[in-house]
């Protein structure tokens, strides 16, 4: 096993919902904590400054101070990002661990590995598991592969359990992709039902069909889909990368494509506009039903 390197500063990239969150509880523990804010919004800029996360000038910058970089971002950007880096560390020569911690299929992992690998730099597969890590008695894990995965278990923290998967890139991504292929999979598939079901008169029905046999399944999708929408913009690009994960294993891919373009209609709802931290109080699994039947049935329900 290789030896752990020590760390001291961590580059967070960048600091969203997720990355802030885990910005801050890496400061609790006293490690430094940096981002690079170029072309971010003002409420990024906030997110950073309210987590105490230090803004540094450039990425050349950047790459010289961290120790290493955890990537967390929309999964679209993943590869893009890690070009970016790139091209920070061949300007500057610089060595640094870099975590890819994006809801991304195991081959694109394996991609954004040989854009770093070409600079020289070393890099670990991640997956983030649960919610922005807030509390210690309900932490969020992040799973972490390949050879140098070990030295992430140094970011420990009571709100943030670091996980060794093992030694392969693409095992951490692979078990995010499974993970939530059955969560966000099944939210999506339990939207779209209750949406046919209220287009077709029959809601009333189908909840009390799914009270009377399927109790525990009512009761999750009641708690799942109001918090759904707000994010549905974002679960596009990781339906996507979970439908390229099936497909890579011989896996029929459609399930997930479906998922995919379940989220594109719900952002362009009026729901899908609003943001997980600027949102009005979540509507119940009924009214996300009710709101997506009106966009793709106007008329009404169907006899």
């Amino acid at each position: 096993m290789r030896e752990l390197m020590e760390i001291r500063t961590v580059g967070v990239m960048t600091p969203g919902e997720m990355g802030h969150a885990v910005g801050r509880v890496l400061r609790a523990v006293g490690l430094r904590v940096i981002t690079c804010l170029e072309g971010r919004s003002e409420r990024t800029a906030a997110r950073s400054a309210q987590a105490r996360i230090v803004a540094v000038a450039d990425d050349l910058t950047l790459v010289r101070e961290a120790d290493v970089i955890l990537s967390i971002l929309p999964p679209a950007h993943a590869v893009a990002m890690a070009e970016r880096i790139a091209a920070a560390i061949r300007a500057t020569g610089t060595d640094l661990l870099y975590a890819d911690c994006n809801a991304i299929a195991p081959q694109t992992t394996c991609k954004i590995g040989d854009v770093l690998a070409a600079v020289g730099v070393r890099s670990v597969d991640g997956g983030i598991i649960g919610g922005p890590p807030t509390s210690s008695e309900a932490p969020t894990r992040l799973y972490v592969s390949g050879p140098d995965a070990p030295c992430l278990t140094r970011l420990q923290t009571p709100e943030l359990q670091v996980r060794v998967v093992g030694p392969s890139i693409g095992q951490a991504s692979g078990l995010k992709m499974c993970y939530a292929a059955l969560t966000k999979g099944l939210t999506a598939l339990a939207t779209e039902a209750l949406a046919a079901g209220h287009v077709l008169g029959l809601e009333e029905l189908l909840r009390s069909e799914l009270q009377e046999s399927q109790g525990a399944l009512l009761a999750w999708i009641e708690r799942a889909i109001p918090r759904m929408p707000s994010k549905a913009g974002r679960w596009i690009g990781e339906m996507e990368e979970i439908a390229a994960t099936f497909g890579g294993v011989g896996l029929p891919p459609e399930l997930m494509v479906g998922a995919a373009a379940l989220y594109r209609l719900i952002s362009e709802t009026a729901l899908g506009e609003e943001t997980p931290d600027v949102r009005r109080q979540d509507p119940p699994a009924s009214g996300v039903a009710e709101q997506l039947a009106a966009h793709v049935s106007p008329n009404g329900t169907r006899a």
